[in-house]
């Protein structure tokens, strides 16, 4: 049957399995709009383009499954660009389809024209440009495969004007791809796996350091019966949080910058360290000349680029993670780590308590007052969070305690503020039984909080916890720390986000006592609509522990005041 490429792009993406897209359309992508009304798939459109990238983002980090945006050419096109970037570097399998002009205008700086896929091409898994109808199909099929194989990532399809209008036949049968020099399946060799299950079964200090990789091989059971075998404690990265529940004897929580005490001197004090889908960011090191200098390293990692990159290892087994950990199951043996575990529980302390009974109550109301009772009020339910980028961020990894995967949805790599309501949008459309909380910064909020009218128009109940300390928090405390309080351009004035929310016909509260923290969550809980919550806390607290930049991971710069050292790490 003869069809124009706009109405294969939707039968393609239905046959993917495509439900729902987030865009926002404009000329050079008009044809796939108006051939929407042949395809079942349920548009959501965004105020901003950026805001598509993020809930598409969320959507796949929710769901595991795609996520698709969709933009028109020029300026709609490079709106995604910050939304790829923050999937490139988080591992969020997404698709982006954009309009372009029309294929003999390419070149010339036609209206709204700009080369998408050479701006993008550093920042996607791979990207298209499509200029004939008959190419469509398998490049839909082929962007959907790169994208969630191997270590998934965003892919870009950009698709000029006269390949959405022209016909060519169309079967409507899936196509395969065809990528003869893409091999995302690899597998370690025989010699390697003995290595690595020699440095295992002789540690006697072994930490596991589990990352955001866990989650994407669906790794948790084995990682944890691996533990749980070899009775090695596990510390977990910003993405990894619920990947390892919190409550378990053997997690240490959050490694790194602002990471546990205990779990930062764990790893300097470790002889061996057992890395497994994690990339040794920066923020999780410290200065790598000084990281775990006793250690020897295992690292299990998807992709091999990441071998050898930051921190040099003893043993790499490249590949999905949930089959190594099949593999190396077998032959671990069960050790007994009684004294090591001990010492690790001595290091923790007092300091170990992040409980609501702990946290100081003199009249001040502290984001971790927040963050610890949302949890306490939430913990037990069907319940995601999502995190802006800043303060806020750090204090929810410290005091919201994710026991399952798929919980916890931040910006980690490329820490983009304005993330968590598009992100949480899309969370809740790939997750509509979920109670879903984004639990925002006001200067993050600032971003994207025109988002909010894509959340009424679309009906989906987000409940909004704003972090308000009129600041850019995360900045200021590098200004107080670094720059001897010279608080320059962070200071920053808000709109009454009361009144703005009742714009947007969200109910909405102010609070600034803790006594008034739980009742309000208790409210948004019950309201069978979207809430925005508005907590007005101490202006200028800061997150502790931190590593300074340069610092080493042990050289943690702790909480002053010892009235409020109970309220984070001490």
């Amino acid at each position: 049957m003869m069809k124009t490429g706009a109405q294969i792009l939707w039968e393609c993406l239905e046959l993917q399995g495509v439900t729902t897209v987030f865009g926002y359309p404009g000329g050079a992508i008009l044809p796939a709009y108006d051939a929407l009304k042949y395809s079942n798939i349920h548009h959501v459109l965004v105020r901003h383009e950026q805001g598509a990238t993020h809930m598409a983002d969320g959507y796949a980090r929710a769901s595991g499954r795609v996520g698709v945006a969709i933009a028109t050419s020029g300026p709609g096109a490079t709106n995604m660009v910050t939304g790829i970037a923050t999937a490139m570097l988080d591992s969020s399998p997404i698709v982006c389809i954009t309009g372009q002009v029309g294929s003999k205008l390419i070149g010339s700086d036609a209206f709204q024209e700009a080369d998408i896929t050479g701006v993008t091409l550093p920042i996607t898994k791979h990207n298209y440009l499509v200029t004939h109808a008959d190419q469509v199909a398998r490049t839909v099929s082929e962007a959907f495969y790169v994208a969630s194989s191997g270590r998934p990532g965003p892919v870009l399809v950009d698709i000029t004007k006269d390949a959405q209008q022209s016909t060519c036949d169309f079967d409507g049968k899936p196509v395969k791809p065809q990528l003869p020099g893409y091999r995302p399946n690899l597998s370690p060799t025989p010699d390697e796996y003995k290595q690595a299950l020699e440095l295992i079964n002789c540690a006697e200090r072994p930490v596991i350091l589990a990352g955001h990789g866990i989650i994407l091989s669906g790794a948790m059971q084995e990682v944890r019966t691996f533990a749980e075998r070899a009775h090695i404690p596990v510390g977990l990265t910003l993405l990894g949080l619920g990947g390892f529940p919190a409550s378990h004897p053997l997690s240490l929580g959050m490694m790194g910058m602002h990471g546990e005490a205990w779990l930062n001197r764990t790893i300097q004090e470790a002889d061996l360290l057992i890395a497994l889908g994690m990339r040794f960011d920066d923020r999780v090191t410290g200065n790598v000349k000084t990281y775990a200098t006793n250690a020897k390293k295992i690292h299990v990692e998807i992709d091999r680029a990441e071998i050898n990159k930051n921190v040099k290892v003893d043993v790499a087994l490249v590949g999905d993670l949930r089959a190594v950990m099949r593999e190396l199951l077998p032959q671990v043996k069960s050790q007994d780590r009684r004294e090591w575990l001990a010492y690790i529980d001595r290091m923790k302390g007092d300091s170990a308590v992040r409980d609501i009974q702990n946290l100081p109550d003199d009249g001040h109301l502290y984001a971790a007052h927040v963050i610890n009772d949302l949890w306490h009020e939430t913990r037990g339910s069907n319940t995601i969070v999502v995190t802006d980028v800043g303060q806020h961020q750090m204090w929810e990894a410290q005091y919201y305690k994710h026991e399952e995967p798929r919980t916890l949805i931040t910006s980690g790599g490329l820490g983009t503020m304005g993330f968590a309501l598009p992100a949480a949008i899309g969370v809740k459309a790939a997750r509509p039984e979920a109670e879903v909380w984004a639990v925002v910064g006001d200067g993050g909020f600032q971003m994207t909080m025109a988002e909010m009218a894509t959340m009424v128009q679309e009906n989906l109940k987000v409940n909004i916890a704003i972090i308000n300390n009129g600041y850019l928090g995360m900045v200021r405390q590098w200004q107080e720390f670094f720059y001897d309080r010279n608080y320059e351009a962070t200071p920053l004035l808000s709109p009454n986000f009361v009144k703005l929310a009742d714009a947007y016909g969200v109910r909405s509260v102010a609070v600034t006592q803790r006594s008034q923290v739980m009742p309000a969550v208790e409210s948004a809980r019950k309201h069978n609509g979207p809430m925005l919550i508005d907590f007005q806390v101490e202006q200028e607290d800061s997150v502790y522990p931190m590593v300074a930049a340069g610092a080493a991971l042990h050289e943690m710069i702790r909480r002053p005041s010892p009235i409020v050292e109970t309220a984070a790490d001490a």
